[in-house]
């Protein structure tokens, strides 16, 4: 095993601190000068422990003043034990998802789980429809014209413009926009795979993957993922050397649901791997723009060598749901991507296209998006604050590292789905664990949202379901 690197034994020493009480939430960490004098290494060697830190939501930057212990929840993370010995079939998986989004329709429910935030407290709607309107007036051939494949040109070169804050260097052309991010999975699965070609799967996963992936037909093999690390690499290098995978689908940044974002050295070996064995990764960013820290962190697609990375994003959980505006950079599977496109769903709405273009020109996106990762920080520290004081005694819960998502692990006798039943029964919409699972595993788990206005309806909604969890 090789010797672990400077900066990774620095992060295991200062973690360890934190756990231990020595360094308290709000302590300023050494300056990066003093640090290097105490510990006899390079400034390059304290930056990369710190960003790394930050990456797992350990510390924060503050502009110019340091980096800051930050308040974490009381709760240990969950041991993520997937119950073998209580799974389900995927056709109960898929009911059960199925149910869960029916439920989400009914009016005058508290939603409580879906990470799909709503309000204008979340999105720029009156600077979009300023834009839009003006588009209208001005160039009304806009809400008539077909945006063939690979989509708007203005709004092409706005992504490739953002993705350098990810660390990857696109052109327009490099890129191809998609009826959001859905579209940008399913068009990468089509075009990487076959009927009945095994899929490398996070456990847990996005929930909504697995219908996508009923309906091609595709087989799906599960990986373990750690709440703070995600995608076990190990596990995955196995897979590979034993050829048993056919692509893989991962969400290495701000991760959906756990909110854990890969390490950097992580990252860089996953597209090692990828290349080596010649087998696509689809990896799915609709997250990463929330990463709490003042930088995204780098895409695994920062370091694909030969193209085998298939990067997707949209702008759903940022701007404009209801604009379904996504994108993909499919690497080498370009060409053979755009054709599926234009045959799938032939054009993307120019107009809304050309708005959330002229939009993210004028620099107002950063200034935005400051604002949302501040927000959902905010409301994510007292959301695990409610879970740490009002949910049974142990009850674990992650420590996200962006977005709106908290993962919680119940009890081992809290079976969620009866949770979620009892919950509903009291018009509540909670989402199970055994969901984010091809074969129903996680069944004391749950997914809590916090990407509603805070409001006492939410506050006595988590309170309610913690009584429903303590069996009161």
């Amino acid at each position: 095993m090789a010797q672990e690197s400077l900066y990774m034994r620095l992060v295991s020493e200062w973690t360890t601190m934190m756990q231990r009480g020595v360094l308290q939430p709000g302590q300023k960490m050494p300056s990066v000068r003093k640090a290097c004098e105490q510990y006899q290494v390079s400034p390059a060697t304290i930056l990369s422990a710190y960003r790394l830190l930050e990456e797992r939501g350990l510390v924060e930057a503050r502009p110019q003043s340091g980096f800051y212990v930050r308040a974490q929840t009381r709760l240990p993370l969950p041991h993520m034990r997937r119950q073998s010995g209580t799974v389900a079939t995927g056709d109960e998986v898929l009911d059960n998802i199925e149910l869960v989004l029916a439920a989400q329709q009914q009016p005058g429910y508290l939603d409580l789980s879906m990470a799909s935030p709503r309000g204008s407290d979340f999105y720029p709607t009156s600077r979009l429809k300023s834009i839009l309107g003006k588009l209208t007036r001005e160039q009304p051939e806009l809400a008539t014209d077909y945006s063939y494949p690979p989509g708007s040109l203005a709004l092409r070169e706005q992504v490739a413009r953002r993705a350098l804050a990810w660390g990857v260097a696109l052109t327009a052309d490099d890129i191809v926009t998609t009826n959001g991010c859905t579209e940008a999975l399913q068009l990468a699965l089509r075009t990487v795979c076959k009927h009945g070609d095994t899929i490398g799967l996070e456990s847990p996963t996005y929930f909504l993957l697995l219908p996508l992936l009923k309906s091609l037909g595709l087989k799906v093999i599960e990986i373990p993922t750690h709440p703070t690390t995600g995608l076990s690499l190990d596990a995955l290098e196995l897979l590979l050397s034993e050829g048993r995978l056919n692509a893989i689908v991962a969400m290495p940044t701000v991760h959906n649901p756990l909110g854990a974002t890969m390490p950097l050295e992580n990252k860089k070996r996953l597209a090692a791997l990828v290349n080596e064995h010649k087998v696509p990764l689809i990896e799915d960013c609709p997250h990463a723009d929330l990463f709490y820290g003042q930088l995204t962190p780098d895409a695994v697609k920062a370091f694909d060598r030969d193209g085998y990375v298939l990067l997707c994003g949209s702008f759903n959980k940022t701007l404009a749901p209801g604009f379904r505006t996504g994108w993909i950079a499919p690497g080498r599977y370009r060409r053979e991507l755009t054709r599926l496109k234009f045959a799938s769903s032939l054009s993307q709405p120019r107009l809304l296209e050309e708005t959330l273009a002229s939009y993210l020109q004028d620099g107002a996106y950063d200034q935005h998006l400051r604002f949302l990762r501040r927000h959902y920080q905010s409301q994510m520290s007292r959301l695990q604050d409610v879970v740490a004081n009002y949910f049974p005694p142990g009850t674990r819960a992650t420590s996200p590292t962006g977005g709106c998502v908290l993962w919680v692990e119940l009890p081992g006798d809290v079976d969620s789905l009866a949770l979620s039943r009892a919950a509903y029964a009291e018009k509540m919409l909670l989402v199970p664990g055994a969901l984010y699972s091809p074969r129903g595993r996680y069944r004391n788990c749950l997914r809590l949202s916090c990407c509603y206005p805070w409001s006492d309806a939410y506050q006595r909604g988590l309170q309610r379901v913690a009584e429903l969890a303590a069996g009161n």
